[in-house]
């Protein structure tokens, strides 16, 4: 069978990589992130699988008048969190897809 070698080798390449990919999205689940907002006054963590972990609240930033802006400060904290975690994936993960031209895959 011509080629037959060749196509187990790819074959075997494919399943190294998969593990590695499932031991780097493991390793992801481990790493924690944290955003902050309100010059530091709201921090909030997460994981790497995009799960809140903590959220840490300054108390002058609760003020019952207002908490639009405690509402506000929380979503640019959590936003800027997983962007941290989105940036770290794409640089973990994106080296299993170079140059492998996947539309949509990291």
């Amino acid at each position: 069978m011509r080629g037959g070698g060749n196509m187990q080798g790819m074959m075997k390449q494919m399943q190294k990589m998969q593990k590695q990919m499932a031991e780097a999205q493991e390793e992801l689940g481990n790493k924690k992130f944290e955003g902050t907002a309100g010059g530091g006054m709201v921090k909030v963590t997460v994981s790497g699988h995009k799960q809140v972990l903590d959220i840490e609240l300054d108390p002058d930033v609760v003020d019952p008048e207002d908490v639009e802006t405690l509402q506000d400060v929380l979503v640019v904290a959590v936003n800027d969190a997983f962007k941290k975690a989105d940036d770290h994936v794409n640089a973990t993960m994106g080296q299993f897809t170079k140059g492998l031209n996947l539309p949509g895959m990291f």
